[in-house]
């Protein structure tokens, strides 16, 4: 099997340098840069599975480079790594699409084991084990199935990056119930929601965007509630 190849981001030497021995030494392939300009060249370069990302850069912030990414290549993994600690800094990084966020200072372990969680969720291995039948939900027209990590509306793919799988699994499972942003977020993010946070708006509106070019709107908005997803067919 192939290394995963991971592209470490930031503008401190030492820190690009210890976050790239470490990862080394655990087996990745890794590439480095020092700023937004050459993060994108390295993108182009070397098709990283997996980001390691700071958000302060020289020549603007790891939010863009996370929205570049996110657009077009919603497969690949983004960790933040980053000093800034505020709670809405954390909400904002995964509002941009990060799959995990750590802050500084930081224990190298930790950020091993989150490069491999995060890499394991997008890329599950099947390698060795014997799987049952396909655990796939269906609502409506769209259908997930769970083991293969995929997505389909009226039987085309829908790329969805691993938020947006999250979040529609989560709305699946609980077809035809309302969901409160509270309940949303707990599940899917698993951080202390903040009233002034849009992060649940801004990620339904992903996915909405990408089921309706396939088919009528089967997420709904429940005013002062939350969301809810249901099938069309069950409608008076």
């Amino acid at each position: 099997m192939s290394k995963n190849t991971i592209l470490v981001v930031d503008d401190a030497p030492n820190i690009v340098d210890l976050v790239a021995t470490v990862l080394s030494f655990h087996g990745f392939h890794v590439v480095t840069a020092t700023s937004l300009g050459r993060a994108r060249r390295a993108l182009a370069d070397h098709d990283p599975d997996l980001l390691v990302v700071d958000v302060m850069l020289p020549d603007g912030d790891g939010y863009t480079l996370c929205q570049e990414v996110r657009e077009a290549r919603p497969d690949t993994g983004i960790v933040f790594l980053t000093a800034r600690d505020a709670p809405g800094d954390r909400i904002a990084g995964l509002t941009y699409g990060g799959d995990d966020y750590i802050t500084k200072p930081f224990e190298m372990d930790e950020l091993v084991a989150r490069v491999r969680a995060v890499l394991r969720r997008l890329r599950p291995s099947t390698e060795g084990q014997e799987r049952p039948a396909h655990r796939v939900l269906r609502v409506d027209d769209v259908e997930l199935d769970q083991d293969l990590f995929e997505v389909r509306r009226a039987g085309e793919p829908v790329r969805l990056s691993r938020t947006e799988y999250e979040l529609l699994l989560h709305l699946m499972d609980n077809a035809g119930r309302v969901l409160s942003r509270e309940q949303i977020i707990d599940h899917v993010w698993n951080v202390d929601y903040s009233g002034s946070s849009n992060i649940v708006d801004t990620y339904i509106g992903y996915l909405r965007r990408k089921l309706n070019t396939l088919g009528p709107n089967v997420i709904h908005t429940h005013r002062g509630f939350g969301y809810t997803m249901r099938d069309r067919r069950g409608q008076a």
